[in-house]
């Protein structure tokens, strides 16, 4: 028998599923940084290095050599004390000028002092100091002369100019502030004062006596200016004297020291009397022009050809009285 029960249709649908949650862009931010976060550091270090390194071992020093080569050298002070034919103690004090912003230290370096122009005579060993406007820098030392031809010409450069120019090089290290250290060139040029020829040089005044039998016979008083900032211990010094290049004897500055200013200083001599009575009757005002030579310079026992030479280069002229330096016995 058939059945007429109809079969049982089931419906069934889809249920739509929620919709997912698109990340905020804040996360996708994070979440690439925490992927990727070894690439930007790459670039960082990257970028780091292309403007940081130029800037330090490139514009750094070009910087700091750029203010070295605008800054001032202005030397107030040089004194030349206990000498001897190799060497000598040098003082010296130097004002440094700068328009700098930066004010890094410059550490201990060899300065090679020469003439402008000429071979170096003497390193000096420049300490320490911190670059800025108007700092003094001293040196206080015993150095070697390197070259004793150069220094004799620095010397008698000294005596005949009014002014010399004298050549500082070396190669320092400079620090500014926690950069690292970078080697700077020291090449300055300054110029100093000299002694001029000793002009305005004056016997003021010359006794002879006409009872001496040997030895010296003069005694007097010179007066020496010194416009340069030149301290110079030259010893026992030793002048020839002539008259229109007849030779009439010696004096001698015993124990001599050149200082900056005035000096007025006691002289003895030995003049033939003989030979300067022979030429007054070629001198009726009895006023001899006498002409002054430097012959040795004498420290401790030893001949300073530097300072010798340095005096043989300057002939200085001086009237001399004879009525005055005999006594009026004429």
């Amino acid at each position: 028998m058939a059945s007429d029960s109809k079969p049982h249709v089931v419906e069934t649908g889809t249920v739509p599923a929620a919709a997912a949650t698109k990340p905020s862009f804040g996360s996708r931010v994070a979440a690439h940084f925490k992927r990727w976060w070894w690439v930007h550091l790459i670039i960082l270090i990257v970028v780091v290095l292309v403007v940081v390194l130029p800037v330090v071992y490139v514009g750094y020093p070009n910087i700091a050599q750029h203010d070295i080569n605008k800054s001032t050298l202005n030397i107030t002070s040089m004194a030349i004390s206990d000498p001897t034919p190799n060497s000598f103690h040098l003082r010296e004090t130097q004002v440094i000028g700068s328009s700098s912003a930066f004010k890094p230290n410059i550490y201990s370096f060899g300065a090679a002092i020469s003439l402008l122009g000429g071979a170096p005579f003497i390193t000096v060993q420049i300490p320490k100091f911190k670059a800025h406007d108007g700092v003094q820098v001293d040196v206080d030392q015993d150095v070697n002369i390197t070259d004793v031809a150069a220094f004799t010409e620095f010397s008698k450069a000294v005596m005949l100019n009014e002014e010399i120019q004298m050549n500082v090089y070396g190669k320092a290290d400079l620090k500014e502030g926690s950069l690292p250290k970078t080697k700077i060139t020291y090449n300055k040029t300054t110029t100093i004062k000299g002694l001029n020829k000793l002009k305005g040089f004056d016997l003021v005044d010359l006794t002879i006596s006409t009872s001496a039998k040997s030895g010296n016979n003069g005694k007097g008083t010179v007066y020496i200016p010194n416009p340069s900032p030149f301290t110079l211990t030259l010893g026992n010094v030793t002048l020839d004297l002539s008259v229109n290049g007849t030779a009439i004897g010696q004096s001698y500055l015993t124990d001599l020291t050149i200082r900056p200013g005035n000096n007025t200083l006691p002289m003895t001599a030995n003049v033939s009397t003989l030979t300067v009575a022979g030429m007054l009757g070629s001198y009726p005002t009895l006023m001899l022009p006498v002409d002054i030579v430097g012959n040795s310079s004498v420290y401790n026992g030893e001949e300073l050809s530097y300072f010798a030479d340095a005096l043989a280069a300057n002939t200085l002229s001086v009237e001399l009285n004879v009525t005055k330096a005999l006594g009026g016995i004429l």
